[in-house]
């Protein structure tokens, strides 16, 4: 029965991980500096021995030492070896292990990017901590794009869509509910901040492809390690990547039961993040994944400094648990120890709350599942020393291995193909070039009218013009008539009167 050797316990057995038993999943508690980083990196190294691939987000730095092997050389050589020789690991050595780097950034690893449309609108919206408005509208904007088939790849594809539902809101809103402008204006804004966090780098193609993290070499598991220190500082983005990533080997992995030894180990560091501030809904997602992802194969392992920081439903999925020191100084503090010992099955031989927080560093309590998948007796345990280097890798170290790397050159160019954006940029181009051009032939029918009107008008003026001349010059004939008859008549009223006065005087 395959196994992984995690230490020695204070009676003299070993703790062992049953590789049958892994994909019940695990935790990794403890404060900081209490040694959770080289249990993290022992167990990468024991699954990729037994030929599991691994990925792990890498918060400080220090597990890309994964990558080289330990050496003679280092502060902590006798150390490491007086560990070795007190926990009886008799076959001690140095080596390597196959790694692949990646960082969303594109800096540290290979570029790792997904689609707006593979993430999802409620994985999105919990990115984007929208309302339940906001949401609402999240998904119409997907509804939208997948009916006209319009591919949502990247942030320029969303806020084309986004546009698009806000200059067709009121045609659109009969169909799916009430769209307002200002809601659709503060997703905008979000997404503005999303790209000062560097999510622009993370949406877009090629996205990458689940096979290229599970994959062996030369027999073993690669183990994939996500630069985190810098993502670290945008923590919605960094949780909302690892649970997406999650999600995706539950949606694509195939059923497999429970397997001899996991398909793949999944490890989540400052697992606490994934919680905060987290609705309901998302939670209960998040149960569901990891409740049903182990008849895929996979083992989960969240890391955190308190167990109280992961919900009750998500511990009661979990197993297999390594609990390093706890400092009580607090009631809070005192509490949680309190609570973590509980979760352990009690051993006879101490007091599991007065130990955890006396525990020094490297020193964890465990408790594994055994054949049956019942926990064991908890064992105050010395954790072994790594094979590989305690510490980071160099840069030039990170350097040779990306550019030697089988995944160099796969995904270090962004891809632009035709999607929402593209789509629309054409629709509204020929929508406004045929307004414009229903404009131009408005403008010239009215031209054209107005010229028949002035046409018009001018004949018309011409036409009166000719009635005026007329009528005057009948005018005139007229008076001039008038005056040549009274001229006729005075004549010949004198005429008549000179007759008649030469009668008289006769």
């Amino acid at each position: 029965m395959s196994t992984i050797f995690i230490g020695k316990d204070s009676g003299g057995g070993a703790q062992e991980l049953l590789l049958n038993r892994a994909n019940r999943h695990g935790l990794i508690a403890g404060a900081t500096g209490t040694g959770k980083t080289v249990t993290l990196q022992i167990l990468s190294e024991g699954f990729a021995k037994a030929g599991v691939p691994v990925f792990c987000a890498d918060v400080k730095g220090d597990l890309s030492g994964l990558s080289q092997s330990g050496s003679a050389d280092h502060k902590l050589h006798d150390k490491l070896l007086a560990r070795a020789e007190k926990i009886g690991l008799e076959d001690y050595g140095y080596s390597d292990m196959p790694v692949t780097f990646w960082d969303l950034y594109g800096k540290k690893g290979h570029p790792v990017r997904t689609t707006i449309e593979e993430m999802g609108p409620m994985l999105l919206s919990r990115l984007m901590d929208l309302t339940d408005a906001q949401e609402g509208i999240m998904n119409i904007a997907f509804d939208v794009a997948d009916e006209n088939k319009w591919p949502l790849v990247d942030m320029k594809d969303l806020r084309a869509v986004l546009t698009y539902l806000s200059d067709n809101r009121k045609e659109l809103s009969v169909e799916y509910g009430n769209i307002t402008s200002q809601s659709v204006g503060a997703i905008m804004r979000d997404l503005l901040v999303l790209e000062r966090e560097g999510a622009d780098q993370f949406f877009g193609e090629p996205a990458l492809a689940l096979k290229d993290l599970i994959r062996t070499k030369d027999g073993l598991g690669m183990i994939n390690v996500l630069a985190a220190d810098e993502l670290i500082n945008a923590p919605r983005l960094y949780a909302t990547f690892l649970l997406w990533l999650m999600s995706e080997l539950f949606e694509e992995l195939p059923e497999v039961g429970d397997p001899d030894k996991p398909v793949m180990a999944f490890f989540f560091d400052e697992a606490h993040l994934l919680f905060e501030d987290a609705p309901k809904a998302l939670v209960q997602k998040i149960t569901q994944v990891s409740r049903l992802i182990r008849s895929k194969g996979v083992s989960i392992w969240f890391v955190t400094q308190n167990p109280a920081d992961i919900p009750d439903d998500v511990l009661g999925q979990i197993g297999n648990r390594i609990q390093h020191a706890l400092r009580g100084y607090t009631p809070k503090e005192q509490k949680a120890i309190k609570a973590s010992a509980q979760a352990f099955r009690p051993n006879p031989s101490f007091d599991t709350a007065g130990v955890i927080s006396e525990l020094g560093v490297g020193e964890a309590l465990v408790s594994m599942l055994d054949s049956k998948g019942r926990p064991q007796m908890v064992g105050q345990t010395l954790i072994r020393p790594p094979a590989s280097r305690l510490g980071p890798a160099t840069t030039a170290e990170r350097k040779a291995l990306m550019g030697a790397s089988d995944m160099s050159g796969k995904y270090d160019e962004m891809i632009d193909r035709k999607s929402a954006e593209e789509i629309l940029n054409k629709k509204r181009a020929a929508r406004l070039a045929a307004q414009e051009e229903a404009e131009a032939e408005a403008e010239e029918e009215k031209a054209q009218e107005m010229a028949m009107k002035a046409k018009k008008k001018t004949s018309s003026g011409r036409s009166r013009s000719g009635r005026r001349k007329k009528s005057a010059g009948d005018h005139i004939m007229h008076e001039a008539k008038l005056v040549g008859r009274q001229i006729v008549r005075s004549q010949g009223r004198k005429l008549i009167r000179g007759i008649l006065g030469s009668m008289m005087r006769r």
